[in-house]
């Protein structure tokens, strides 16, 4: 909310990011690490392994429940705030977790936790893009994304030795140090909150802003092209351990390889949108992007026909839609952040519900299909949702775009 934006991304001015991104990384470890060690918890507990996927979805529907207040109080008693508020909550969820003595009460503060994915989506990148200058705020969040990766590479890793040789625990305890870290880094290089900016409405005002943005086509329209594009890989990322282990017979360590060139893929593509966003009309990647999805999920389901061959299609249809992901998930992230003229906390709060109501609706319907048809449910639903991304969403896009070129933005 500071004024003026931030053009230049030097590295005083990314310091805040980088608290951001260190917050964001505690917070998705909080999946990517525990995740695998479930099979741990489930054991200490006595309870069926069958409880073990219901960490991931409450950790998902604790991001959704609370985005509705999150966005719009921050708007009004100022982001930086919440954003502490937030880390310190969840650094308390984290540490309360290690006393719970059965399956309901650690679910319960795994619906809590997940609380700081809105905190990040809804409060934290908000004030990345009030920050910062549109294309320079487009990078950020494109380098944001590359240094998150690494939760995913290294949280089944970590998660699986703390399994063999520790207690799931110590995950939860690193976890909220890495969170106090983030909260002293926010709290030294967050910008503060001019007050002149802040909205001075009451709460009860909260629905009927909500109303506007809900009621607005083109921020459903473009809020909705973000699951689509980037459930693909997170599909791959929840449900590789079946397909390649249990599915394919893979070692763990050949499990572990198989990520690199896909989740390698996405930080290529996030590397070459920071070096060519300035060099093309906004919104021109997603346009090679997108298309580029749908290349890979075509490979993948080619090779379905050829068995002996679908390894090796499989990890290269993924690979080149993680690509395309990232040469154009954080162009569409500020495109649908613009959609909505009403104050930022609540659009990007409203973002957040989409998003994440879209995530565990998906996410499980995919699972129950997976159970049922395995490698086929997979390769199908990357392709179906791809595919949807060609419909209103592409019209959408291109009105964007013709009217930026009317209105002389390039």
């Amino acid at each position: 909310m500071s004024n003026p934006q931030i053009s230049k991304l030097t590295l005083a001015a990314f310091l805040f990011p980088l608290a951001l991104v260190l917050f964001e990384f505690a917070v998705y470890l909080g999946n990517d690490l525990i995740q695998p060690a479930m099979l741990s918890v489930t054991r200490d507990f006595g309870v069926s392994s069958s409880w073990a996927p219901s960490a991931m979805s409450f950790y998902l529907l604790g991001g959704g429940c609370i985005a509705w207040l999150v966005g719009p109080l921050s708007d009004r008693i100022g982001r930086k705030k919440i954003l502490l508020a937030g880390a310190l909550f969840f650094t308390i969820t984290c540490l309360l977790i290690l006393l719970t003595s059965n399956i309901q009460s650690f679910l319960g503060l795994r619906f809590l936790q997940g609380m700081g994915l809105t905190v990040i989506s809804a409060v934290g990148y908000a004030a990345v893009q009030e920050n910062f200058e549109e294309r320079t705020a487009i990078k950020v969040m494109a380098i944001m994304g590359n240094m998150t990766l690494f939760a995913p590479l290294l949280g089944p890793i970590i998660g699986a030795f703390m399994i063999d040789y520790v207690s799931w625990h110590w995950g939860f305890i690193g976890i909220a140090v890495l969170a106090v870290l983030a909260w002293l880094g926010l709290k030294v290089a967050m910008p503060n909150d001019q007050t002149s900016q802040l909205v001075k409405r009451p709460l009860n005002t909260i629905w009927s802003d909500f109303g506007k943005v809900f009621k607005n086509k083109r921020f459903i329209i473009m809020t909705s092209a973000l699951p689509l594009a980037c459930l693909p890989i997170m599909l791959w990322i929840s449900l590789s351990p079946i397909m390649l282990v249990e599915k394919l017979g893979f070692s763990s360590m050949q499990y572990g390889l198989a990520q690199i060139p896909v989740l390698g893929a996405l930080i290529l593509g996030s590397v070459i949108l920071v070096k060519v966003v300035d060099k093309y009309p906004l919104g021109q990647t997603i346009l090679f992007g997108l298309p580029t999805m749908l290349i890979g999920a075509l490979i993948i389901l080619i090779g379905l026909f050829i068995p002996s061959y679908f390894v090796w299609t499989l990890i290269i249809g993924m690979t080149i839609m993680s690509f395309g992901e990232g040469i154009c998930f954080s162009v569409l992230y500020r495109l649908a952040m613009m959609s909505s003229d009403v104050s930022k906390g609540t659009v990007a709060s409203a973002m957040s519900m989409l998003m994440m109501f879209s995530y565990f609706i998906v996410l499980e319907l995919s699972r129950i299909l997976f159970e049922n048809y395995a490698l086929v449910a997979f390769s199908l639903c990357c392709l179906v949702l791809i595919l949807l991304w060609f419909t209103l969403p592409l019209s959408m896009l291109k009105k964007v775009m013709k009217e930026r070129t009317e209105n002389g933005q390039f």
